[in-house]
């Protein structure tokens, strides 16, 4: 677990939020598609939920199908993954407004995004690549979480995780995130300026390792109500 890593440090001073990221496993041979990289990883990454959160981590996945829907956790329909865990389905963003829910989004390329309301205390974690970064995935949450909680743009606190950037992709990811952050009027967007291509010790890549690959883990929580 790399949670103490600095692009996070604007997460760890809202109240009561922790956030992690694990990056790549050292040693752990992944040679074919995504889910047998799941299994593989799975015993790796529960292993860290535990030390993140407890053994009787409440945690919800999202299913991440490249598309633009968020869900209110818990009481989103789950279903079960090709690793054997649940996910909730047809989804690429989880929020939530409950203390305790561990929220967990894969990544290898694409963008994790952490959001944290400092004022109501909801917060949400997406998954944003070419086709969820089109669709504008971040105003979804944004608005499932006005809807829901009562938060407000300018209340939140938003990262941006270690993703491919150019030279090494074509479309520049992270500057259309920070432009829709802008646009949305989210008061402090934090981009961590790591290219996952460009370090294969550290990152996952599904562009350089030709998709057979792993994937990074986001997590965060809320450990009490604000």
């Amino acid at each position: 677990m790399t949670e103490a890593l600095s692009f996070l440090a604007p997460l760890g001073v809202v109240s009561g939020v922790r956030a992690g990221w694990v990056e790549r496993i050292p040693g752990l041979e992944i040679t074919g598609d995504r889910d047998e990289a799941m299994r593989r990883l799975r015993p790796h990454h529960e292993a860290e939920i535990r030390r993140f959160a407890g053994a009787a981590a409440d945690f919800r996945r999202a299913e991440q199908v490249h598309g633009s829907e968020v869900a209110v956790v818990p009481g989103a329909p789950q279903i079960m993954a090709a690793d054997g865990l649940p996910v909730v389905s047809g989804t690429d963003g989880l929020v939530t407004g409950q203390a305790g829910v561990v929220l967990v989004i894969h990544v290898a390329d694409c963008g994790a995004i952490w959001l944290a309301d400092r004022k109501t205390g909801a917060i949400g974690l997406l998954h944003s690549g070419k086709k969820g970064t089109e669709a504008n995935i971040f105003q979804r949450a944004l608005d499932r979480m006005a809807d829901s909680f009562g938060t407000r743009p300018e209340d939140v606190t938003a990262v941006l995780s270690p993703c491919i950037r150019p030279p090494d992709y074509e479309v520049d990811l992270p500057a259309a995130i920070a432009r829709q952050a802008d646009a949305a009027g989210v008061g402090n967007f934090i981009d961590c300026g790591l290219n996952t291509a460009s370090d294969l010790s550290r990152f996952y890549s599904y562009r350089k390792e030709l998709g057979k690959t792993g994937r990074m883990m986001a997590l965060i929580v809320r450990d009490f109500p604000p």
